[in-house]
């Protein structure tokens, strides 16, 4: 992760509250769109209402018995879309959750996702944060529930775990809007290119299998030269994944 500029003024008008306006379900002409991801149980839905102003979902996805949430706010003269996604354990797309959640940051591709992960079961949580980074190099770990980490004197070392994932890490206690003024300085920057994610990717790999997938990986950045995901299309399209073979056929990925 880099940082094209750093702020002198680390704990000012940046971090001011003040400086979100909550717009509810007003998501009309937005400038940017965010998507928040997540295990259930871990807050995801208060990040979300903590942005919004929400307090409940409504309506679904399209052709899904999937709730679907949307909402947006402003901050620093920009408006965001936030959408919120199924909670889910994977990207695997063994079930609906699952795919609605990995479709949105496959083909909706979002300016920036917020993973949101419970900090007393973070190892349980980065699965899913590992397997979104393969699909995007645009997120941010709101390392939320951080309040109930503490009173189990649990410490979690934020820089360390950034440096690790090579994204942003914010510590946040959604519903006391603990950091919430920071992820949203953090998403603004991302979103406009003032910080530079290098996600954290697969590395062991077998080495045939890695042959297989930068091999295919070239034919399909041939083929569509302005795909985003061919490393990772490369791997799911190895092993059989019916979804993104149809959506690649039907040009859905570029």
């Amino acid at each position: 992760m880099e940082k094209k500029e750093d702020h002198a003024c680390g704990s000012c008008a940046h971090f001011n509250s003040e400086g979100l306006k909550k717009l509810g379900v007003d998501t009309g002409g937005f400038d940017h769109i965010i998507a928040i991801a997540g295990n259930p149980n871990t807050g995801k839905s208060t990040v979300f209402n903590a942005l919004t102003g929400l307090r409940q979902h409504t309506g679904n996805w399209p052709g899904k018995t999937v709730a679907r949430a949307e909402g947006a706010y402003s901050y620093a003269d920009k408006k965001y879309k936030l959408v919120d996604l199924p909670g889910t354990y994977s990207l695997l797309s063994t079930s609906q959750d699952e795919e609605v959640a990995r479709n949105f940051i496959l083909f909706g591709k979002p300016d920036v996702t917020i993973i949101v992960v419970d900090a007393c079961r973070l190892e349980r949580n980065l699965n899913l944060a590992l397997q979104i980074l393969e699909i995007t190099d645009k997120a941010v770990l709101c390392l939320n529930l951080i309040d109930e980490a503490e009173r189990n004197n649990i410490t979690i070392d934020t820089r360390t775990l950034s440096r690790e994932l090579g994204i942003p890490v914010v510590a946040t206690s959604a519903r006391y809007q603990r950091g919430i003024p920071e992820l949203i300085q953090t998403v603004d920057e991302i979103a406009s290119g003032k910080i530079l994610c290098k996600p954290r990717k697969i590395k062991n790999v077998p080495k045939k299998i890695l042959e297989a997938v930068t091999k295919l990986s070239g034919e399909i950045e041939a083929e569509f030269p302005d795909i985003p995901n061919s490393r990772w299309i490369a791997f799911r399209l190895l092993e059989g994944d019916n979804r993104i073979i149809e959506a690649l056929k039907a040009g859905e990925l570029v």
